[in-house]
């Protein structure tokens, strides 16, 4: 045999072997197994796709699984709020304004729109202000507040603001309590991303890049920090990527344990001493609730749902249902299960969703406190107290330790390639690379026989 035939069998070799494995994967995939056809009214927030993840963003409505309208005229759009007056209050970034200040060119700007719903969507109203560049600098929540202030999460410059007839009355800038790199703007540092009003004047903020939530009163500053830093934190996790960094000298940089939070996103407020918080790197669900020292612990997580494991899951909403309704990202699907973790409802989305929410209600901040004080109507049983499987704490399922490596590079390929399906994991990466290995030395084979 010579060296011609010996290619051709490697590269045939190294085919087979990649449609086996993906041809079988996608046979045995686990199956969803849910009902989208209730008539359901679920508002999306679709971050988008394509690199960097902002291309095809766009913000749609679900009756049940159908989409009734959708407008998609941003790069990417984020956090949504229905407004009392039924349009929807969006975060968002887009490409291609022109009056630029920090380019030459056409740039960037971020903000929040207002966008009127129906038959033909359409903006109403839009604040924004130009970034140097759309990753890692968008705006990704909004709220309205009864004086008609605008609450802002500022990713770019790393504050939380208020803004009213384009104006800022009132901020609260990080560097108050964490270390400033020399320029914020010109790097992720802390990726603040998410702020919610939990009462008069009382604001929950997630840092994304400290594994930390933040109570900050508008006129007191930070009053309460959830995962706070304690002597025995792991800082390792808030340092990657050139994020947090000991700028003052004084051997702290504020890392909350990661193996409570760990770069989540959209924190809910049950209520007084109680979160829902959508824990992304940790691939889970989990609520916390503040203990008797005040430190903040795990009561109840979701690691699955469906035969298939969460992956970094960016929203969760508790219901009046008691359900909670999950944003799971890389796995672009919307899903709404029961205490015990049972899918009832979900869809598949076509790009990267952001964050969901149920309509008439959104997302309902001290929905516990509420429920106990009779002000909403209640459907369902508290988490921690109706949760099968339970270990030391209410758990569904368990994370998955990944393989070392192959696993970082899975979540690249993942984000690089937002279309690979739910069911392509390490093994079929393996796989992959081991087809692409052989079909290259085959072919080098071949080409050498020539």
């Amino acid at each position: 045999m010579d060296w011609d035939d010996r290619g051709g069998l490697v590269i045939i070799a190294g085919v087979v072997l990649f449609i086996l494995v993906i041809a079988t994967s996608f046979a045995f995939a686990p199956v969803m197994g849910i009902d989208s056809e209730q008539e359901k009214m679920t508002l999306v927030g679709s971050q988008g796709g394509g690199p960097g993840w902002h291309e095809y963003g766009s913000i749609y409505l679900l009756e049940g699984g159908e989409q009734i309208w959708r407008e998609a005229s941003a790069s990417s759009y984020f956090d949504v709020t229905v407004l009392e007056n039924g349009d929807v209050l969006v975060g968002f970034m887009n490409s291609g304004y022109s009056n630029c200040e920090l380019s030459s060119g056409e740039c960037v700007r971020t903000g929040f729109r207002i966008i009127a719903g129906g038959e033909d969507p359409k903006v109403v109203e839009e604040y924004s202000f130009e970034v140097r560049t759309g990753k890692d600098s968008e705006v990704h929540a909004v709220s309205m507040l009864p004086s008609g202030e605008f609450l802002i999460s500022d990713m770019d410059r790393e504050r939380i603001f208020t803004v009213k007839g384009g104006e800022v009355i009132w901020s609260w800038e990080a560097r108050e309590l964490y270390d400033e790199p020399k320029d914020p703007t010109k790097r992720d540092w802390l990726h603040i991303n998410d702020v919610d009003v939990i009462g008069e004047d009382r604001y929950l903020v997630s840092v994304r890049n400290a594994n930390q939530i933040l109570i900050i009163d508008r006129n007191e500053g930070v009053v309460e920090i959830i995962n706070k830093d304690y002597d025995d934190s792991d800082d390792v996790s808030c340092k990657r990527m050139g994020a947090l960094e000991d700028t003052d000298g004084d051997g702290n940089i504020r890392c909350g344990d990661p193996s409570i939070l760990n770069h989540q996103h959209n924190p809910q407020w049950l209520g007084e001493g109680k979160i829902l918080v959508a824990d992304s790197d940790n691939d889970r669900i989990v609520e916390l609730h503040r203990g008797v020292s005040g430190k903040w612990e795990p009561v109840w997580a979701l690691y699955e749902a469906g035969g298939i494991d969460l992956n970094w899951p960016r929203d969760a909403d508790k219901l009046p249902s008691g359900n909670i309704l999950i944003t799971d990202t890389l796995n672009k699907r919307i899903i709404e299960v029961d205490p015990q973790g049972k899918i009832v409802w979900g869809v598949w989305t076509q790009f990267i969703p952001y964050e969901a929410d149920r309509l008439p209600y959104g997302e309902i901040n001290g929905i516990d406190d509420m429920r106990e004080s009779n002000q909403i109507e209640w459907g369902g049983v508290g988490l921690e107290n109706n949760v099968k499987n339970s270990k030391e704490i209410g758990e569904i399922g368990s994370r998955d330790s990944g393989v070392p490596i192959i696993s970082d590079l899975l979540f690249i390929t993942r984000v690089l390639l937002p279309e690979i399906p739910y069911w392509f994991k390490e093994l079929q990466l393996i796989a992959t690379i081991i087809s692409v290995t052989m079909v290259s030395i085959g072919w080098k084979m071949w080409r050498r026989s020539g």
